[in-house]
């Protein structure tokens, strides 16, 4: 499941959405989808148990969840982009909508103290709880803009990932530029460490959010937030890093192997022909 998918698990997702369940005639859990339905399109992730695969558990959650869906649009992910899932989605008539790549990269070439060059009058420093919220909520709804998730975030779901364990202020790093109105924040960039076991056999880092204000585009706070970031988790004694990039963002998956990334995986994001 995707985070999103995870935390909704935990908190409860949007009034409207749906929980779809499989199960073998002893109660035995088999798969899992949940549904989100929108005025005019609905979207799902679904999986399946690894040993139940190939039985028909992930047609007949699909299935519901297109019965639900109610004649809408109905986008589904697909992490991993496993033969079955995309065998699954071809055949009934999908067609891919998002890809999204899962690059990687070690840890061990990484400069632990960088000093990047910074634009006259930018410093960089990290998230203050309680203070920063809502500048930040500002220039991530103006950097992703475009994006159909990240974009949209609110104080609710920036509160949420704040109480999560994993959540570090020492590795979310923003840059200010002064101006004569006060501070101004230009761009970012989170941090997250996953625990053993979650995305890798040991703890592994991630570049969990980084953005840029559109109107700071071209002064190469992209680069210098990815290296202090990195940094940062070299220090913590990590080995390796992952993040997640839209195939189609071709600026940003060129910043990210010019810094020694390369992909690993792919999470597809397939539409119904309805749509």
């Amino acid at each position: 499941m995707s985070e999103e998918g995870e935390l909704r698990l935990q908190h409860g997702g949007a009034a409207g959405g749906s929980d779809l369940t499989a199960r073998d005639a002893g109660g035995a859990l088999l798969g899992y989808a949940r549904l989100e339905v929108a005025a005019d399109e609905a979207e799902a992730e679904l999986v399946v148990r690894p040993e139940a695969r190939r039985r028909g558990v992930g047609t007949a959650l699909l299935a519901r969840a297109e019965e639900l869906a109610g004649g809408r649009p109905l986008r589904v992910w697909a992490h991993g982009e496993l033969p079955g899932s995309t065998e699954l989605a071809t055949g009934r008539g999908y067609t891919r909508a998002r890809v999204l790549l899962q690059m990687r990269r070690p840890l061990d070439g990484v400069d632990p103290d960088p000093q990047p060059a910074l634009p006259e009058g930018v410093t960089v420093r990290p998230f203050r709880p309680g203070v920063d919220e809502v500048a930040w909520l500002q220039v991530n709804a103006a950097a992703f803009a475009g994006h159909p998730e990240q974009g949209r975030w609110t104080a609710e779901d920036l509160a949420l990932r704040q109480s999560e364990p994993w959540f570090d202020p020492a590795g979310f790093f923003l840059a200010w530029r002064d101006e004569p109105t006060g501070p101004r924040l230009l761009g970012f960039h989170w941090t997250k460490v996953h625990p053993a076991g979650e995305a890798a056999e040991g703890p592994i880092g991630e570049v969990y959010v980084l953005g840029i204000d559109p109107s700071a585009q071209g002064l190469g706070l992209g680069r210098a937030l990815t290296d202090l970031g990195l940094a940062h988790l070299r220090r913590a004694g990590l080995s390796h890093v992952l993040l997640y990039v839209e195939e189609e963002n071709t600026a940003a998956v060129a910043l990210y192997e010019r810094s020694g990334f390369t992909r690993h995986a792919v999470d597809v994001n397939w539409r119904s022909a309805a749509g």
